[in-house]
């Protein structure tokens, strides 16, 4: 299983591909263990879910300390190399248009589960709209996308409060929190902190790391500790917010001494962790 998910990540592939690709690509067997040729699903799609859904965070990381230890002595060196990338999600630029569009169909999905009526649905407006945001560079049509992208969430906001208007008390209570987050998303500016880019990753932020094919990117900053001979990652962290590379070094050696027994004398960077010089445990 833990096979199956590391070539789901690696090949960026669903849950029912990877299954299905097990059973034609014998690379994929011999990769999870199997000496010889099986012709058969090693398991349903679901089960992958359930697998994740019962080790969780705890789990995961039990099961990459076990990694670690297969490597016996080549993992326990004593100087690790430590950088820092994103993990990137799957959104686009720009995202503010686009998340008014999504909060649309939210918001219509919620009147069909709920059977409640609106004075006016909007579709067809917010399909011409949809048109227009494609031309957010375009320099002479900027002006009728900053329109569209206004428009759209002038929509977002009259469709809920339309439905706001006709729920219950109880249906209120439920949806109280998404429509909460919903109005924030809607109501942020664009030089505005802790933006929201995405409906699915509250989480995600923009980064910029100096790369010149590529301004910004859209995701979690990461941090990453291998063995400076071997070559053996030995420490992960993920940081919920946009803070500077040097100050990264603490929770991914935290998370190094966890995995090994043998205590990390020296971190090499590159010049992103300037002014760092020790840290304390």
């Amino acid at each position: 299983m833990v096979g199956l998910l590391l070539l789901k990540q690696l090949e960026n592939l669903s849950d029912e591909s990877v299954i299905l690709q097990f059973k034609r690509n014998p690379y994929y067997q011999y990769f999870c263990g199997y000496d010889e040729y099986m012709p058969a699903l090693p398991c349903h799609a679901t089960e992958l879910v359930k697998f994740r859904n019962c080790n969780g965070k705890e789990g995961f990381e039990y099961i990459f300390k076990m990694s670690i230890e297969m490597h016996g002595d080549a993992a326990e060196e004593s100087q690790v190399i430590v950088d820092s990338t994103v993990q990137e999600s799957n959104l686009t630029f720009p995202t503010d248009g686009k998340l008014a569009i999504k909060i649309i169909i939210h918001l219509l999905r919620i009147t069909k589960n709920e059977d409640i009526k609106l004075k006016r649905s909007y579709v067809k407006e917010t399909k011409a709209l949809r048109i227009l945001l494609r031309f957010f560079r375009h320099p002479r049509k900027i002006t009728k996308a900053l329109g569209a992208m206004k428009r759209l969430r002038a929509i977002a906001k009259i469709i809920m409060r339309d439905i706001q208007s006709k729920m219950s008390d109880e249906q209120l209570a439920i949806y109280n929190g998404v429509f909460e987050f919903y109005f924030k998303v809607l109501s942020q500016e664009k030089n505005d902190k802790n933006k929201f880019y995405s409906l699915h990753e509250i989480d995600a932020y923009a980064i910029n790391k100096g790369k010149d094919h590529k301004g910004y990117e859209f995701g979690i900053k990461a941090s990453i500790a291998m063995t400076k001979t071997s070559g053996i990652i030995v420490g992960v962290a993920a940081h919920k917010e946009n803070i500077h590379d040097s100050k990264t070094l603490v929770s991914v050696l935290d998370n190094v001494h966890k995995n090994r027994s043998i205590p990390v004398e020296e971190a090499i960077t590159d010049r992103g962790y300037v002014g760092t010089k020790s840290v304390t445990k």
